[in-house]
């Protein structure tokens, strides 16, 4: 028998993703803003304005060209998840975070996610010898979010409302701690050194929802990790000689799947007690991880051309399409002609026709 929350859920979002423009109008009967984090595969903006990140590469064309037509702070050639997510619920688009001021800026909610950021904070990182590069964590976007919240809703009472109209979405985050390890060129077992801060960045994330559950939120997704070993960027960079490094069936790195797998086994576990201790907040997983191997297993299947694992927009050639060199929205960079049937848009993240099935495959497992 399935829960009413989540009965309820898949109502809301997987109809109204799924009939398009249909004329009921379910989502806006249920809630009126959402709340997202994250990492590049959620924001939507942040990491424009953001100093340390402000005018890199995915501000210039082609990115944005697909939906927006110009680039607009999101690392695609279109939409997101979140966005597919948001549409869905026919709300409209969060505030980037950094874009924002006023109390009427974020009434309709906020986007907190930052590209680059991570689960962990520089400090920890640096003490395990691992290097990252933008000054943003988990826990600073809970402080904003706490921040937003206050301007939003300072009494009590209106708070308790405004987060029971609220959905939250924690977007896949720890991908770049891991990845940061995996790139390590210090470390003589970068798998072991990835796998070790999973308990880490689970954790992280378990203080964010909990976070969010002290302050009244009532229904939030939790989306889980990506298969990393499929990711252009790790396969161009880090190519391996054993029999087992490859899997047969994607041509992704096994041993960094392995990774992915264990991080989503330890945060359903999480999640699993967290519903125990707060059966009144309705916590759900988002799987990004199976979509994503299931197009790049099986692409025509699904609709996506014959090389899964080439970046779009970028150059180098061979069957990643991916170096630094010519990275996506640089000058020596160049992008494929038809987007919607690559899986990856620049090595590191996926074109808006990927994002569509994987937002609709993640409502669906709902």
């Amino acid at each position: 028998m399935v829960p009413s929350s989540r009965l309820l859920l898949w109502a809301l979002l997987v109809a109204a993703v799924a009939g398009g423009s249909s004329g009921t109008n379910y989502g806006q009967a249920r809630y009126d803003r959402v709340f997202s984090f994250g990492d590049s595969l959620t924001d939507t903006g942040n990491s424009a304005i953001l100093p340390a990140t402000a005018g890199g590469p995915f501000t210039n064309p082609p990115y944005g060209e697909t939906y927006f037509k110009r680039p607009n702070g999101r690392a695609s050639d279109g939409r997101l998840v979140i966005d597919f997510i948001v549409e869905s619920l026919r709300l409209p688009q969060p505030e980037p975070y950094l874009a924002g001021r006023t109390a009427d800026d974020f009434r309709h909610g906020v986007n907190f996610a930052v590209g680059g950021a991570t689960a962990l904070d520089m400090a920890f990182l640096q003490s395990k010898g691992i290097t990252s590069f933008v000054p943003v964590f988990l826990s600073n976007q809970t402080t904003w979010f706490n921040g937003v919240l206050q301007l939003l809703a300072s009494p009590r009472n209106k708070q308790r409302r405004l987060m029971a109209s609220s959905l939250f979405y924690f977007g896949e985050i720890g991908f770049n701690d891991y990845s940061f390890a995996l790139l390590n060129v210090l470390s003589n077992d970068t798998v072991s050194l990835a796998e070790s801060l999973v308990p880490h960045v689970v954790g992280a994330i378990r203080s964010a929802l909990l976070d969010a559950i002290a302050a009244g939120a009532r229904t939030m997704v939790v989306a889980g990790m990506i298969p990393m070993g499929c990711e252009p960027e790790l396969l161009a960079l880090l190519p391996g000689v054993a029999a087992d490094y490859y899997d047969r069936a994607s041509g992704c790195i096994t041993p960094f799947n392995q990774v992915a797998q264990l991080h989503n086994r330890e945060l359903n576990r999480m999640l699993c007690q967290l519903r125990r201790a707060h059966p009144r907040t309705s916590i759900h997983y988002g799987d990004l991880y199976h979509p994503v191997t299931a197009i790049v297993s099986s692409p025509t299947k699904y609709g996506f051309g014959d090389m899964p694992l080439a970046a779009c927009c970028g150059g180098g050639g061979g069957p990643y399409n991916f170096n630094f060199t010519f990275f996506c929205g640089t000058p020596l960079s160049s992008a494929c002609a038809d987007p919607s049937g690559s899986v990856s848009w620049d090595g590191i993240h996926y074109t808006e026709a990927a994002n569509r099935f994987v937002a609709h495959a993640m409502l669906r497992g709902l």
